[in-house]
């Protein structure tokens, strides 16, 4: 499949969709009195800190996973992942009866790679900033003659991704809303691209805009520039989930024909919107998780008299973590 084909990706979606139906969780989108007092705007959450393994990673993990048929299913997967599609992949796997062997970066929040142990996947680490998961991935497979499932540059992620998208475009057709922007997560870019991909056509309207780390913008310079730009190489966040050194090849084909922006927002702006969730909306949040909501009450974009979504997109965090955040530590 074409992923820069729009109109191809968005009928891989439709299929994605109804794969994971009935097995993952069809996450609400929720509404805030306080948010909406606060930024001047209506807005609508889409909660996917709800999601099976506590993130939107379930959903492209199934929906490749499920495709594997035979010998295949029986060689298993692997996978490389901070944590969220590594517990995404991992129970997956388990659902559908296969073995899953996740690359994790030694550094990856305790309570990821817990859980990521406790859905059954073989876990092998590795130093994020000296050693390559991907050359790791590719070896382990090789000598298991195992499926790789990248974490966002494959179709059929960006395609299981992108039915969180549909979900949106359903729910606020039924509440009769029409969002004039949503803000989106962004690592490696494989969320948004697939829900930019699904409302291009539900709701072509919608101004789709990626929310990044300040220190990991790639996709807004690249964006701007037109190429895949790459983030220093010491560059650090909290937000442990987007920390993806370039945009993928496929993802930037669709956010570059998708978006209307790129935002950024500091680790502090983060905090901030942690402590806002937890408070006004109840929510726990991981940092990764609140990057959207963080340009929403920093004001990256005007929303004052508009209707806007944001997406929470996990809520996988360290409690030690959690607490220090929440008390202002």
């Amino acid at each position: 499949m074409d992923v820069a084909d729009i109109a191809a990706l968005h009928a891989e979606i439709l299929q994605a969709a109804a794969r994971i139906k009935g097995v993952a969780v069809r996450t609400p989108l929720l509404a805030s009195a306080a948010l909406d007092a606060r930024v001047g705007a209506r807005v609508f959450i889409k909660a996917e800190n709800l999601q099976h393994a506590g993130s939107f990673k379930f959903r492209g993990a199934y929906n490749r996973l499920s495709q594997l048929v035979g010998a295949e299913r029986r060689s298993g997967v692997v996978a490389w992942s901070s944590g969220n599609h590594a517990q995404g992949v991992a129970l997956a796997a388990r659902l559908l009866g296969m073995p899953a062997v996740i690359v994790m970066p030694a550094d990856a929040p305790a309570v990821k790679i817990a859980s990521t142990r406790a859905l059954g996947a073989d876990i092998r680490f590795y130093d994020r900033y000296t050693e390559s998961r991907e050359a790791i991935g590719d070896r382990l497979a090789a000598d298991r003659g195992a499926t790789l499932v990248p974490s966002f540059d494959d179709p059929h992620i960006i395609a299981g991704q992108g039915s969180c998208g549909l979900e949106i475009a359903e729910q606020a057709r039924a509440r009769g809303v029409a969002l004039d922007a949503l803000l989106v997560c962004c690592g490696g870019g494989g969320l948004v691209a697939g829900i930019s991909a699904a409302l291009h056509v539900e709701s072509p309207a919608t101004r789709v805009y990626s929310v990044e780390p300040a220190d990991f913008d790639d996709l807004a310079r690249s964006l701007v520039s037109g190429r895949r730009e790459t983030n220093r190489a010491d560059a650090r966040s909290i937000c442990d989930a987007l920390l993806a050194p370039q945009p993928g090849e496929m993802t930037f084909a669709v956010n570059r024909q998708t978006l209307a922006g790129g935002l950024s927002v500091t680790d502090d702006e983060v905090r901030a919107a942690m402590r806002f969730a937890f408070a006004e909306l109840k929510l726990v949040v991981e940092p990764g998780g609140a990057v959207a909501l963080a340009a929403l009450l920093a004001g990256r974009i005007d929303v004052a008299g508009t209707t806007v979504g944001i997406v929470i997109s996990g809520g996988n965090v360290d409690p030690g973590l959690f607490a220090a955040i929440i008390e202002g530590a």
